[in-house]
């Protein structure tokens, strides 16, 4: 890893600004490998020397993975002036720059990936990588064959607006169907769209896949984790989706 100024260190893992940890130097509350340090601008190698904030020992990444199993309720957005966002619900110690990747309606419940990894979320949310996402839906009407027939062959579901190719799997067709929806795009509200067009509606929507990784079973809504060593490397060379036109 190459050297990095220890200010700009700790302001990026969201111990302060930069003028603050100046004042922190200052005083004297900063150390780097046991010495008490003078200077902010400080350049160190953090994968070979120990850092300590207040005795508290400072765990420099260079980027962070987390899995979050959205609810209801919060907005996908870094910053919001009406509701709690995705990066309010981590609350551990973290980096300043997280951003959810892609997002869900503010309805919508389900997995949701929190990176500051841009060329990683590109490369997920770019439609020429056909990255796969299902959902699972409950729909106010009767979905039928048909309906699946439609998704297959994409559905217009606003002017000059045609969805790619999805899969529709009917789980229980009844007045309040179960299904499963899985597309390789995310345009507005498009599953809801979808099913509008076909003069049925949404009443409950939840992401549990997408690039290949499931939502932890063992996550409630609200709560996260990070990824593993494993999920990140998946996700940085996610499976192509084949149901493609």
């Amino acid at each position: 890893m190459s050297e990095i100024r220890i200010d700009k260190l700790l302001s990026e893992m969201n111990y302060g600004t930069r003028r603050e940890i100046k004042d922190a130097v200052k005083s004297g509350r900063i150390s780097v490998d046991g010495l008490v340090i003078k200077k902010s601008d400080l350049k160190i190698d953090p994968s070979k020397t120990v850092i300590l904030y207040d005795n508290k020992e400072v765990v420099y990444s260079e980027f962070e993975y987390y899995m979050l199993y959205k609810p209801s309720g919060v907005v996908s957005a870094t910053k919001d002036n009406h509701y709690k966002t995705v990066i309010d619900l981590i609350d551990c110690e973290k980096r300043k720059d997280l951003f959810p990747v892609g997002r869900l309606d503010i309805d919508t419940e389900g997995l949701l990936f929190i990176t500051n990894d841009g060329e990683l979320a590109h490369n997920l949310l770019t439609p020429t990588k056909h990255v796969a996402k299902t959902y699972y839906a409950e729909i106010d009407g009767t979905v039928t064959n048909t309906d699946a027939i439609c998704f297959e062959n994409g559905i217009e579901f606003e002017k000059d607006t045609i969805s790619k190719p999805a899969c529709l799997e009917i789980l229980e067709s009844a007045s309040i169907s179960r299904v499963y929806v899985t597309i390789a795009e995310g345009k507005f509200h498009q599953i809801k769209k979808m099913f509008q067009a076909l003069d049925k509606k949404v009443v409950f929507l939840k992401r549990i896949t997408m690039a290949g990784i499931s939502l932890d079973e063992k996550l409630s809504p609200g709560e996260y984790r990070r990824l593993t060593d494993e999920e990140i490397k998946k996700l940085k060379n996610p499976p192509r989706w084949r149901n493609t036109k």
